[in-house]
């Protein structure tokens, strides 16, 4: 098997895992409110934004490195294709 295919495979499946953690972390996000419970009686609206923010939380370092992951490997096909254009015209 060629460089090229598996260059391609490898940066197409770290773009998909990017995109499923985004999107799990955009659904966990998609109930979270902002709001300030003063009162005692809304204790039950605290404890589930408390989970939410909590499981947001515990998701965005693995965004985070997945995020750079696939960046090195955007400019990684990147420089391979200007490498090879150079190559080219020597």
């Amino acid at each position: 098997m060629t460089f090229v295919p598996v260059m391609w495979t490898v940066w197409g499946a770290m773009v998909l895992i990017l995109a499923s953690v985004w999107l799990y972390r955009s659904r966990l996000e998609r109930d979270e409110e902002d709001q300030i419970f003063i009162d005692d009686a809304f204790s039950h609206e605290r404890t589930a934004q408390a989970a939410i923010v909590e499981r947001v939380n515990k998701v965005q370092p693995i965004l985070r490195g997945m995020m750079a992951i696939t960046i090195v490997a955007t400019l990684f096909v990147i420089g391979y294709y200007i490498y090879d254009i150079v190559n080219q015209f020597k």
